[in-house]
């Protein structure tokens, strides 16, 4: 018996079929109509139904381009289940190069909305009522804000086994533990009932490859695990995450120009100075050095700061040798991986 169609936004995606839907959003002042747009592929075998999302921030383009290079994957040719790909959830603040929506609200604080707040409550609310509640997993795609960096981490909540084995599949260099934060996507997707793997990697209104070619990699296996592509052309993660229980973020001592001698992922020693904050003048220096064992997860790409200012994202480590291992392997393979051979994209 031939599979049910997917319906979604009052229209039909026949099994074994794809297309892309038209989500009406709003208007903009001048009356130009705003919508959301929204690709299915609906499988023409049972599976599950999971969602891919990028661009919840406007500025943060990198997850938009892991979607435009997995929508074109081999792969994503025989699908089973339904994966309904959302390229560019904030379409407002991706024309405004913005990661707010016109009403300087930030929509990864606005979940779970409603139909009659504001704009970004009613964005947020018809994204969990017709794609989250429709799905049994998300991947939401995401990067630093502007003048940040992040090494490609998985993000997960705590106490939660599903997710981090998900996490492990997945493969980035990183699984970072945090918690859920009122407003989220991922918070109040969990409150549905729903998890979502939150991949963090890149830099606000820039793309970087290693970051591009390790989300598209590691959405890839997730898919394969969960029973919804074959596994032919997707290599299982040659080592498994370094996973950092906890993280913090070191501070700028003192205004001035940053001077950085460690960049993401570089592995450290407690007592390593990382950077030093100088005068103009050349006068005085103060040295950032950091407090335990870790890995560089994320830092800034800004040289003018004020004191106070977040310059490294330090996740602890257990292990500053294994954890040396885990990034050169992952990061090794992902150069490696014919995945990305040019005959390996349709």
């Amino acid at each position: 018996m031939p599979r049910a169609p997917f319906r979604i936004g009052g229209q039909i995606v026949s099994a074994g079929t794809r297309a892309t839907i038209e989500l009406p959003v709003s208007h903009l002042s001048d009356h130009t109509p705003v919508s959301m747009s929204v690709h299915v592929i609906h499988g023409r075998n049972d599976g599950p139904t999971i969602f891919v999302s990028a661009g919840i921030h406007g500025d943060e383009v990198i997850g938009v381009e892991i979607v435009r290079r997995l929508l074109r994957a081999a792969p994503l040719r025989t699908v089973r289940g339904t994966l309904i790909v959302i390229p560019i959830v904030n379409a407002f603040g991706f024309m405004n190069h913005s990661r707010y929506l016109p009403d300087r609200r930030d929509l990864n604080r606005s979940f779970p909305g409603s139909k009659g707040g504001s704009l970004a409550s009613r964005l947020a609310n018809m994204f969990l009522q017709e794609i989250v509640m429709r799905c049994d997993l998300g991947i939401d795609l995401h990067s630093a804000a502007i003048h940040r960096t992040n090494l490609p981490q998985i993000r997960i909540s705590p106490d939660n086994p599903e997710t981090l084995d998900l996490a492990k599949v997945f493969g980035a260099p990183v699984i970072l533990t945090s918690p859920l934060r009122d407003g989220s996507l991922r918070g109040a997707a969990k409150a549905a009932g729903r998890d979502v793997l939150l991949y963090e990697a890149g830099e606000g209104l820039r793309f970087d490859e290693y970051s591009v070619r390790t989300g598209v990699a590691g959405i890839l296996r997730v898919l394969r695990y969960k029973g919804m592509l074959a596994g032919r052309g997707i290599a299982a993660a040659t080592a498994q995450p370094q996973i950092c229980a906890s993280s913090k973020w070191l501070r700028a001592p003192v205004g001035g120009l940053l001077r950085t001698y460690r960049s993401n992922g570089d592995v450290v020693a407690a007592g390593t100075v990382l950077a030093a904050v100088s005068d103009p003048f050349g006068r005085e220096e103060r040295e950032i050095a950091a407090p335990f064992d870790g890995i560089v997860v994320g830092r800034a790409v800004m040289p003018v700061v004020n004191e106070g200012d977040a310059v490294f994202h330090l996740g602890r480590v257990a292990s500053v040798v294994r954890a040396e291992t885990t990034v050169d392997d992952l990061s090794a393979q992902i150069a490696d991986d014919p995945l990305f051979d040019e005959d390996e994209i349709i």
